[in-house]
């Protein structure tokens, strides 16, 4: 069946404002039924969590429905979803949980392709320990991640291997379940980042070999929360930092304070959104998930095949990378303009581009880009169009002054 881009499109009333979102990597537009749940559970009686009164036992549904959503989503269990504000903020606390067991001589493996989120709170973990931090380095000139190179870094006195499913710069989709297969024949643990790989298609936990799996609503059309996903049993043998009086329970010893009940129920209604995207698909939610990022891969390929080819053949545009397997997202910089001018201007015309590292410091920095500035990101989503590539590219072609400006 074909993918029906109109109907997918009318469930985000935020496109109709005519704007032309390339800049998914860094937040989606917001689903209807997203934005629907939301208002309904902040219109409804809600208390905090408690089994005494419907307010109290609603707010425990929403974070149980939640878990649930999640859990479908990435193919994990209820039990091992932790919800929190950012990936971010749930990296640092299992960092800090794990680095807490850390001694000196115990090393880290984290990589240079990685958004900063998993990156940094392991370096300054290993810090604090005394161990040492391994650096993973990607190919400068394709922008891969050799999973070979592993063999060398990872050792008996490895504790974790830090690894992105896939760049939020470039989009490189490293071979994250062969690196987690040496990490694990050391005896290592493996947190991978999903939050740029979960949006773009089926994602399954356990295939990946990921003890840890972190990712972020709001990149697949949800609200601004974040879940990392493991084992129950794997939770239940770390011990964070907390308030005394919090729950002690796996997993909510690893929340801190009172999540937004409202938001969570966004959560919920944005993996039944996913799950819709196609509508021929039937089964449980978690194969209904699956057959709609499989289907809206496909669609982003093809969308973003186009545009790849068309910032290829320009004459004034540099790409940056060139992976055999890749999210639907790339870097470029337009000759005689800075990223940041270049992104003004395009934002001018209604096209929305980031500009600059996006949080991915090692990678342009070891490009030698970052001083410079980074450079322009455009993402596919599955709201994109072929129409709206050609559109970007003739706007590319007049801020350029001439070539190319569309494949085929």
């Amino acid at each position: 069946m074909a993918f029906d881009i109109a109907r997918v499109r009318a469930a985000y009333p935020a496109l109709t404002e005519g704007f032309v979102h390339f800049d998914g990597a860094g937040g989606t537009q917001t689903a209807q039924p997203v934005i629907d749940a939301v208002a309904a559970a902040m219109g409804a009686a809600t208390g905090n969590r408690s089994t005494a009164f419907i307010p109290g036992r609603r707010s425990l549904d929403l974070v149980a429905a939640a878990r649930s959503a999640v859990a479908d989503l990435l193919g994990g269990q209820p039990e091992g979803v932790v919800l929190g504000p950012s990936a971010t903020a749930l990296t640092y606390t299992l960092a800090r949980t794990l680095g807490a067991g850390w001694r000196p001589g115990d090393e880290v493996v984290v990589s240079r392709l990685d958004h900063d989120a998993n990156v940094r709170p392991w370096v300054q973990a290993a810090e604090a320990a005394g161990a040492t931090v391994r650096w993973a380095e990607f190919d400068r000139a394709t922008g891969e991640l050799p999973a070979g190179q592993y063999a060398d870094l990872v050792g008996e006195r490895t504790r974790l291997v830090a690894v992105t499913a896939g760049s939020n710069a470039i989009g490189t989709a490293p071979d994250v379940a062969a690196i987690a297969k040496t990490a694990h024949a050391a005896g290592a643990l493996v947190c991978v980042d999903g939050v740029h790989a979960v949006p773009h298609g089926p994602v399954d936990v356990a295939s990946l070999g990921a003890d840890f799996l972190v990712t972020s609503a709001y990149k697949w059309s949800g609200p601004h929360l974040a879940a990392m996903v493991a084992d129950p049993a794997r939770w239940e043998t770390l011990r964070p930092a907390k308030l005394l009086p919090s729950s002690d329970a796996v997993p909510d010893r690893f929340e801190y304070g009172t999540p937004s009940f409202p938001l969570l129920a966004g959560v919920a209604a944005a993996v039944d959104h996913l799950a819709t995207l196609d509508p021929a698909a039937t089964g449980s939610r978690r194969e209904r998930v699956r057959a709609g990022l499989a289907a809206a891969q496909a669609h982003e390929e093809a969308v973003f095949d186009r545009l790849l080819a068309g910032l290829t053949a320009h004459p004034a545009v540099t790409v940056y990378g060139s992976p055999a397997r890749r999210c639907p997202t790339v870097s470029f910089r337009v000759a005689g303009r800075t990223p940041a001018e270049t992104a003004a201007a395009l934002g001018a015309a209604g096209c929305c581009l980031s500009s600059g590292d996006y949080y991915a410091y090692e990678y342009f920095q070891a490009m030698g880009l970052r001083d410079s500035g980074g450079a322009v990101r455009a993402s596919v989503y599955h709201y994109n169009t072929v129409e709206e590539v050609d559109r970007l590219l003739a706007e590319l072609d007049r801020l350029a002054g001439g070539g190319a400006t569309m494949a085929g």
